[in-house]
């Protein structure tokens, strides 16, 4: 299990903890169960990369303790 650390840049910083082999689009129906947003609005980015949601964390190389936006 890792735990990834969301900002939502207004303010709000959800910790949500998922498996490695979990796609974006599971850890985007995790952020929405805790935050009551819909999980097409999330948009998940770190700097200029935007992750999309077929791809599992693993490849995209988030670790446990990393912060996205």
């Amino acid at each position: 299990m890792i735990e990834v650390i969301c900002n939502d840049r207004l303010g709000k910083k959800v910790r949500v903890k998922c498996n490695p082999d979990d796609t974006v689009k599971d850890l985007k129906l995790l952020i929405a169960a805790q935050t009551g947003t819909k999980p097409e609005k999330i948009v998940l980015k770190k700097w200029y990369t935007i992750y999309k949601d077929h791809i599992t964390l693993e490849d995209y190389e988030i670790h446990d303790g990393m912060n996205l936006e």
